[in-house]
C-alpha cells in the first residue's frame, strides 16, 4: 500500500521559518493583550454536536467536521440513518461558541465583567485553496457582562494595539450596527423573514457593484418597490454616512452609540489608524446583535481581523440575556501577509558554528555555549567539504552568521561575506 506522504487536504505542515514567525506573531498578541488585561483561558476542541449546530453560526454550520459516535453508542442497525443519528461531537468552527458554554459552567468562579483571550486552532471543511485551510489559528478577546459602548471602544483599540506593536500599519476600522442594518432594510419594506437573505447580497456589493445587487435582489423575486427604496437607501448612506440614519427609522440612541465609538476611537487612534462607517459590512455569523468591526489592511480584499456584539448567544445556554462581545485577529491571513513583506522576526542574530570530524564534540558545545552568551542563537553543524554551498544554504535559511570551530581562536564571520 502506497503511503501519502502529504497533509490531510485543507491541513498543512509548517516549516521552522514560518512556525519561528508564527511564534513571534502570538507571543506578541498575548503579551499585548495580557497587559491590557484580559486573562487567558483554554477551551477544548471537541464540542458537543448541539452546541455547535445551535449557535447561529451563520454559513459555518455547514462546514462543521462532525465525529462518529463511538462503541455502543454507534449503532448502524438502525433504519433511516441520518447524520445526526452518527455523530455527537464536532470540531469547534470558532473560538466563541466554546466560549460562551465555558463562561455558563463557571461562571461561578469568573467576574462579574470577564475579559477573555482565547488563542487556538478552529476547524471548518471548507474548500481547501491557496490561503485557505481547513484547520487555522483565531486570536479572540472576548468582554462578557458589559452592555455599555465601552465595551466596543476597548476591544477595537485592544486589537489595534497588538497590530501596531507587529509594525502592521496602513489599517482601517470599519463598522457598522446589526441593528442600523435591521432597521433600514425593514424601513425600505422587506420583511423580518427576508432580512437575512437581503444581507447576504448587500454585502456582495463592494465585489459586484450597485447593478449587481438590483439584479441578484430581482433574480431572488424580493419585492420590486423594496429594491428600489433598497438601492436608494444605499446609495444615501454611502454619501451621507451616519448622519442620514435617523431618516431611515434607525432609533436615535443607537445612531448616537455608533458617533461615539467611531469619535472615541479616532481620538485615541491619533492619526495612526481610522474607523469608518460602512453600511454594507455584514459579517456571516447570525449569533451577532448589534456593533460588528472589522479590520482591512492595506488593499488585501479581505479583513485581517472581525467581531461583534453578540448578546443572546450566552442565553441560549442557560435562559438568560447576557451582554458579549469580541474580536477576532485572523492569523493565518496576517502572518501569511507579514511573510509576504519579508517580515523578520527581531531576535539575536542565528549563528551557525561549524565543526571538523577531527573536533571534540565537547569543545565544539562549549564553544556554542560562549557564543551563546555573546546574544547568538547558535546551531551546530558538521562543516560540508564545499564550504560555500554550506554557507549559502544557511544564509537561505536565516542565518546571518557562521564561525568555523578552531578552539579559542574561533572568527565569527558574515555569511554574505561582508
Amino acid at each position: 500500500m502506497k503511503i501519502n506522504l502529504n497533509p490531510a487536504k485543507g491541513m498543512r505542515d509548517i516549516l521552522p521559518q514560518e512556525k519561528e514567525i508564527r511564534d513571534y506573531v502570538e507571543n506578541v498578541i498575548v503579551s499585548t493583550y495580557r497587559q491590557s488585561g484580559f486573562e487567558l483561558i483554554e477551551t477544548p476542541v471537541v464540542e458537543n454536536i448541539e452546541n455547535l449546530v445551535g449557535s447561529k453560526g451563520g454559513e459555518n454550520l455547514k462546514l462543521i467536521f462532525k465525529i462518529l459516535k463511538r462503541g455502543e453508542k454507534l449503532d448502524f442497525t438502525q433504519e433511516n440513518l441520518s447524520e445526526d443519528d452518527l455523530a455527537d461531537l464536532g470540531l469547534r468552527y470558532d473560538l466563541t461558541v466554546p466560549l460562551s458554554r465555558f463562561y455558563c459552567n463557571n461562571r461561578s468562579k469568573l467576574p462579574a465583567v470577564f475579559k477573555a483571550l482565547q488563542v487556538g486552532n478552529v476547524f471548518r471543511a471548507e474548500r481547501a485553496q491557496k490561503g485557505r485551510y481547513r484547520s487555522f489559528k483565531q486570536c479572540d478577546i472576548d468582554i462578557i457582562g458589559d452592555d455599555s459602548s465601552t465595551a466596543e471602544l476597548e476591544l477595537i483599540t485592544t486589537t489595534a494595539k497588538a497590530l501596531t506593536a507587529l509594525n502592521v500599519t496602513d489599517f482601517v476600522v470599519r463598522f457598522n450596527d446589526r441593528r442600523v442594518l435591521k432597521a433600514v432594510i425593514l424601513n425600505c419594506g422587506f420583511s423580518e423573514e427576508e432580512f437575512d437573505g437581503v444581507c447576504i447580497v448587500v454585502d456582495k456589493l463592494d465585489k459586484v457593484g450597485l447593478s449587481g445587487v438590483e439584479q441578484e435582489l430581482r433574480e431572488k423575486n424580493y419585492c420590486s418597490n423594496c429594491i428600489g427604496k433598497l438601492l436608494k437607501a444605499l446609495e444615501d448612506i454611502s454619501k451621507k454616512g451616519t448622519d442620514c440614519l435617523l431618516s431611515y427609522n434607525v432609533e436615535e440612541n443607537v445612531v448616537s452609540d455608533v458617533k461615539r465609538i467611531m469619535d472615541d476611537v479616532r481620538a485615541y487612534a491619533n492619526g495612526k489608524y481610522d474607523i469608518e462607517f460602512d453600511f454594507t459590512l455584514i459579517r456571516g455569523m447570525g449569533y451577532y446583535t448589534g456593533s460588528i468591526f472589522e479590520i482591512a489592511y492595506k488593499n488585501l480584499g479581505y479583513s485581517i481581523a472581525g467581531g461583534g456584539r453578540y448578546d443572546e448567544m450566552i442565553g441560549n445556554f442557560i435562559g438568560q440575556k447576557i451582554p458579549a462581545i469580541g474580536f477576532s485577529i485572523g492569523f493565518e491571513r496576517l502572518v501569511n501577509q507579514l511573510i509576504e513583506e519579508k517580515f523578520k522576526v527581531p531576535n539575536p542574530e542565528k549563528l551557525a558554528l561549524l565543526y571538523e570530524g577531527g573536533n571534540r564534540y565537547i569543545d565544539v558545545l562549549l564553544k556554542a555555549d560562549g557564543l551563546r552568551s555573546k546574544g547568538y542563537t547558535v546551531s551546530v553543524y558538521e562543516k560540508s567539504k564545499k564550504l560555500g554551498k554550506q554557507i549559502s544554504q544557511l544564509e537561505e535559511y536565516g542565518f546571518s552568521k557562521y564561525a568555523v570551530f578552531n578552539g579559542e581562536e574561533t572568527e565569527v564571520k558574515d555569511c554574505n561575506g561582508k
